[in-house]
């Protein structure tokens, strides 16, 4: 049977598909599970109409994958971006059902959104998508079904668009998506929780790999990419832990920090992405240097962390050689797939080759912070109550540290590789590994396949 083309999804795929040939060769009655879990349980696919301030009707393309619900209620984000396409809900939707897994949370795989585009659009303008969004979204989610939450272009504003859009149209008041306000059942640290998360993963592999490297030292050099929420939230923690951010960028270009960023202009260019702006605008500040039409991979002489934060496939190969060049030992992904495979494979096999080469971790590892306090924040919803903020981030610091050591037990098991003394376990390896046999284990006991 031919299918479309599908990018994306064939790359997460594959990734997954590439890494579980030790534990199927050792396991082949597993391999069925795999035919089973890559087909998504539904997909919804609906036209949005909406009105512009000029009374003319566009139209939009709306969609939710429901990938796969054995672990919980399908959880995943609304992504409003001009790219959105099937492939990329489904990539998206695919890694979701493992990165939940490996949060230790009740929660399912999904995502969804649509090739709309917030930027220019009035507040008007977005308040009445939203509202023709939810028109038809809303008969198939719901606080035990399907969770939505934010993702690109989907922010604070928009969240409480739809999230009103569904109360009236439902008249019930329930967490039926996250990323809420705090004073409407929101959680305390959720817009930080995908970049702390991060840096509470790197954490432990700056442990393990390379503890000359740490974030409480200002001699530590972290090149970020994006400028984001994501971004934004992981540059903040490590500038308060000591280390020193070296670049952010946008889809326009990178802005690298000559003797790194500050907490206030990371804030100022939190307000300017609030309002659209790029960081182009910002070129000619002093102590930064604005590179149109690049990342910053290539730019930095010397970097020790990489975090991609920006959005899929942002680091190639010729970047990860670029990166390698430059002495970089950790590489821990805020965006979902954020290397493509021709990154991984410079990564992967620098750690093989050299004890202090690349470490790599997928974001549907490193970046499961955000997530996970989604699922906080639905637990929080079904109690009628709001955790502290000091409470929210010992669970996030939890969790990050359980799915830390649940991946570098089961790349060390798993990996297919002869592990040398001063050889780290293959990260990629035990994500995708020990998200795929939690999974499989509940789909086979839930009866979908045997």
């Amino acid at each position: 049977m031919v299918f479309p083309s599908e990018p994306e999804f064939e790359q997460a795929l594959h990734e997954l598909t590439t890494s579980l040939e030790p534990f199927l060769a050792a396991n082949p009655h597993y391999k069925k599970a795999l035919d089973v879990v890559q087909v998504p349980e539904r997909v919804l696919q609906f036209r949005v109409v909406w009105e512009d301030d000029q009374g003319i009707p566009q139209v939009n393309r709306g969609f939710r994958v429901q990938y796969n619900s054995a672990l919980g209620p399908y959880k995943g984000g609304l992504r409003l971006h001009p790219s959105v396409n099937l492939s990329i809900l489904k990539f998206l939707g695919f890694e979701q059902t493992f990165k939940n897994a490996l949060t230790g949370l009740s929660m399912g795989g999904g995502k969804g959104g649509s090739d709309f585009d917030p930027k220019g659009k009035s507040d008007s303008e977005i308040r009445r998508f939203c509202n023709a969004f939810m028109l038809e979204l809303y008969r198939h989610i719901g606080k035990d079904t399907d969770v939505p939450a934010g993702d690109i272009g989907t922010g604070a504003r928009e969240i409480g668009f739809l999230f009103g859009a569904y109360k009236k149209l439902r008249n019930e008041f329930t967490g039926m998506l996250t990323g809420k306000g705090l004073n409407w059942g929101g959680s305390f640290i959720r817009p930080e929780a995908t970049g702390y998360g991060v840096i509470y993963y790197v954490e432990h592999m700056i442990a393990k790999a390379c503890p000359e490297y740490s974030l409480t030292l200002p001699s530590t050099l972290v090149a970020i990419s994006g400028s984001g929420n994501v971004a934004q939230f992981t540059a903040l923690k490590v500038i308060e832990l000591g280390a020193t951010v070296v670049s952010l960028s946008d889809s326009r270009g990178s802005l690298i920090a000559e003797k790194g960023y500050t907490k206030e202009f990371i804030q100022e260019i939190g307000q300017l992405k609030l309002k659209g702006g790029s960081l182009e605008s910002l070129a000619d500040r002093s102590g930064y240097t604005y590179h149109a039409g690049k990342r910053p991979w290539t730019l930095l002489p010397t970097v020790h962390i990489a975090l991609p934060g920006a959005t899929q496939n942002e680091v190639s190969k010729e970047e990860a050689e670029a990166l390698v060049a430059a002495g970089v030992r950790i590489v821990a992904e805020g965006s979902n797939m954020g290397c493509t495979e021709g990154a991984i494979a410079v990564f992967e096999a620098s750690r093989k080759a050299n004890p202090k080469g690349v470490w790599y971790a997928p974001g549907k590892a490193s970046n499961c912070g955000g997530v996970a306090v989604s699922g906080l924040e639905m637990a929080q919803n079904s109690q009628r109550l709001a955790w502290s903020t000091e409470e929210v981030d010992a669970k996030l610091k939890s969790i990050m540290t359980e799915c830390f050591n649940i991946c570098y037990s089961a790349g060390g098991k798993w990996s297919g590789e002869e592990l040398k003394e001063g050889t780290l376990p293959s990260l990629l390896s035990g994500a995708n590994v020990a998200g795929f046999i939690k999974v499989a284990d509940a789909m086979k006991e839930q009866g979908d396949w045997w």
